[in-house]
């Protein structure tokens, strides 16, 4: 499932991360990188993925980084898992394990930040995405008013080594899960789900739908997936300021039946402000995540009822 601030950015967090237990360090074995729910030959043509959710943060990172570990929660789409599983039913599900700021699924392996990785040069690159620019690139560069995340530079290798074993297991797994469904279907849906700050205005989006302004998915599924959202009573927004990243960028592949829709919650609607822990908030939009399933599955049954 997935996670902060008036005095100073460093003793607000201090205090904030007082009240909840903080990231723990996980000893001996690594465990897997991600956990499969539901199963490999999908019996849903919709999919869902959670990949900022992880909090495994690997013991490599206590001695490479230059912040506590409760400073990287910022990263997270703390405890989005937990609307995740409220929703689902049969539909198969990746969500990751490891934590965001140890390595960032939703970015490409091409994203890799000159600044603190030994492996790549500034020179050698294409020019940077914003997202990079701000330090949000494959290994994540920064945390959010805490600032600077490692103490050093990233040999070639240890990134080299978190490409191999996190970064492709997932997207390997997600590709064969959408293929298989789309097999199976006639079509495939990935929903992939996120959660996000409260955005700034006076009457902000409190939901998000992305489709890389429609690239990644076809307008009759989005639309499906907007009017169940819509009928939550929740201010909605389509691509602003969210359209989706490397995941939708790399499976929705809509003109070959794959679609893809990138999801993203309010925090504040199903973390608790003290504890930062998921309340009764995350059922709620549990069941309005299962009526966007519910919609798009609806949407895609006479392709689905064809192809079986």
């Amino acid at each position: 499932m997935p996670d902060a601030p008036r005095c100073s950015p460093s003793t607000a967090l201090s205090a904030r991360v007082a009240a909840f237990s903080v990231p723990t360090v996980k000893d001996a074995v690594a465990p897997p990188s991600f956990d499969r729910f539901g199963p490999a030959d999908p019996v849903s043509p919709v999919v869902l993925s959670v990949p900022h959710a992880g909090r495994d943060y690997p013991p490599a990172m206590l001695g490479a980084i230059r912040l506590p570990l409760a400073a990287l929660l910022p990263l997270e789409d703390r405890y989005v898992d937990s609307i995740a599983h409220a929703a689902r039913r049969d539909e198969t599900m990746l969500v990751a394990r490891r934590a965001r700021a140890w390595i960032d699924l939703n970015r490409g392996e091409h994203e890799r930040d000159p600044r603190i990785d030994e492996g790549v040069s500034a020179q050698a690159m294409p020019a940077e995405s914003a997202k990079l620019k701000g330090g949000l690139g494959l290994i994540p560069r920064r945390a959010g008013v805490s600032g600077d995340v490692w103490r050093r530079r990233l040999r070639a290798e240890e990134v080299m080594a978190r490409i191999v074993e996190d970064h492709r297991p997932y997207h390997q797994a997600l590709r064969q899960t959408l293929a298989a469904a789309r097999r199976r279907f006639g079509v495939a849906v990935l929903l992939d789900i996120h959660s996000m700050p409260t955005l700034a205005g006076d009457t902000p989006a409190r939901i998000v739908l992305g489709d890389r302004f429609g690239a990644s998915a076809g307008s009759h599924v989005l639309e499906r997936a907007e009017r169940a959202a819509a009928a939550s009573g929740l201010r909605l927004a389509i691509n602003a300021p969210y359209a989706g990243g490397h995941i939708l960028d790399t499976h929705g592949a809509p003109a070959a039946g794959v679609h893809a829709i990138q999801i993203e919650f309010d925090r504040t609607l199903y973390l608790d402000p003290t504890t930062l822990t998921a309340n009764e908030g995350a059922q709620r939009l549990g069941r309005t995540l299962r009526a966007m399933i519910d919609a798009v599955l609806d949407e895609v049954a006479p392709i689905a009822a064809a192809a079986e």
